[in-house]
């Protein structure tokens, strides 16, 4: 017998389906409520609210899991390629190798932009923010693939655009680092795979060669794994509701950007690097730092310290950690903002203070530090997350078309002055 909640309002007493997920999650249906009385439920941020179902990913904060369709992150991120696990959330199964090679061998060929986009990098001024850019640039790509427009067109047509918004970010976030440096644009290298050819447009140089560290590489292809999705986030909401206007996937994609651009949500580990930047032109006094972050009257927060959803660990630090000890041993970084990074995440993990609260260093906090590290600008961290996301983000607006939901519309309660009469100017 399926499980009921009932509400009572007054005298009435309302019956509500309880729906139960694959994990056991519960969730009571209120969808028929305002039909039935004058009731509708208010959730500030929608913290408490589903406004789906979903088959993507699994995360559960409490216990430090994170699933992508069924797969455990950890095993994803040793194991698999970032195109691999791309395809996984997009089509909902692992490619065998023949499907993965087709994938693969798509991307590989719409990775060019159109060359009259190059006219759109030069009206920028040098200083633009590249998470501007970019949000700008995908949003544009609409115009360049009319046919595009129609998300309910054919598979086949869908399948296209999400192939070449797969192959043309990387090339197109590339390009805006290298257009804030007033560096010449590198084309894409196609014998490369996805993130050897990224890396490649990043920091070719036209009188130098560039060599591609493996080590580099493999700490990268880490990274956009474990960024691929995680549920339904700010930007991973935004795409859908904007998608479920019927809005076309590059629109879409392109208000997920500006959405993740925030410091509250992709902005995070810039602000580690901001936080630890601060901390050295200080002095470099640590003990003094961690003081102020104890101190509950001073408003001095540790940036990339414990996490809003995973309450004793986060899942992806503790594979990241790994990668950023390789690159930082490898490359030998003589860095005094990473040196603090370091003597920090000593300290975080061994005081009870820290301990105590949960406060551990989170993905944010290590992705900055290598990002750092491997010669990525600190306002390219936000992009380098926008990287990773995608195909999150492509997963989430394919699964809202193909299951017919609803243009996203909430409700409010409405706390503005009461009826009241216009008067006219000259009377007031």
């Amino acid at each position: 017998m399926s499980e009921i909640a009932k509400l009572t309002l007054g005298n009435e007493t309302y019956e509500l389906p309880v729906t139960t997920g694959s994990e056991n999650e519960k969730a009571i249906e209120i969808g028929k409520l305002r039909g039935e009385s004058s009731y509708i439920t208010l959730d500030k941020g929608f913290k408490n609210t589903g406004a789906c179902k979903s088959a993507i990913t699994f995360l559960d904060g409490e216990k430090g899991i994170l699933r992508y369709r069924g797969y455990p992150i950890e095993q994803l991120a040793e194991q698999a390629s970032f195109l691999e696990v791309a395809y996984l959330l997009i089509n909902g199964e692992l490619p065998s190798k023949h499907e993965f090679e087709t994938f693969e061998s798509k991307i590989t060929g719409h990775t060019l932009v159109h060359e009259d986009m190059r006219a759109f990098f030069e009206a920028y001024p040098r200083n633009a923010h590249p998470m501007g850019i970019l949000a700008s640039m995908v949003c544009s790509l609409s115009t360049f693939y009319p046919e595009s427009q129609d998300p309910n067109r054919a598979p086949k047509a869908v399948e296209l655009t999400i192939h070449r918004l797969l192959a043309k970010i990387p090339t197109l976030a590339a390009w805006a680092f290298k257009h804030s440096h007033s560096h010449p644009f590198v084309y894409p290298v196609n014998k490369l795979n996805y993130c050897e050819n990224f890396l490649h447009m990043m920091f070719k140089m036209p009188t130098e060669d560039y060599e591609i560290d493996p080590v580099v590489v493999d700490s990268l292809n880490k990274l956009l794994i474990l960024h691929a999705d995680h549920e339904q986030n700010c930007s991973a909401s935004t795409v859908r509701i904007v998608g479920s206007s019927q809005a076309n996937l590059y629109a879409s994609i392109s208000a997920g950007v500006s959405a993740l651009w925030g410091p509250l949500h992709g902005g995070a580990n810039q602000a580690v690097i901001e936080m630890l930047t601060r901390i050295e032109e200080d002095g470099g006094d640590l003990e003094k730092y961690i003081a102020k972050a104890k101190d509950k009257n001073d408003p001095f927060r540790l940036m990339g310290f414990g996490h809003r959803v995973y309450k004793n660990f986060d899942p992806r630090a503790k594979i990241i950690k790994v990668s950023c000890d390789e690159i930082l041993n490898k490359l030998g970084v003589n860095d005094p903002t990473l040196e603090i990074a370091k003597k920090l995440e000593e300290h975080a993990l061994k005081d009870e203070y820290f301990v105590e609260r949960g406060l551990y260093p989170n993905v944010d906090f290590y992705s900055g530090i290598i990002y750092r590290a491997i010669g990525i600008p600190t306002e390219m961290f936000t992009v380098m997350f926008a990287l990773g996301r995608l195909p999150g983000w492509i997963a989430q607006w394919k699964e809202m078309v193909e299951n017919g939901e609803p243009i996203g519309r909430p409700r409010q309660i409405y706390v503005g002055p009461n009826k009241r009469d216009y008067v006219a100017l000259d009377k007031r």
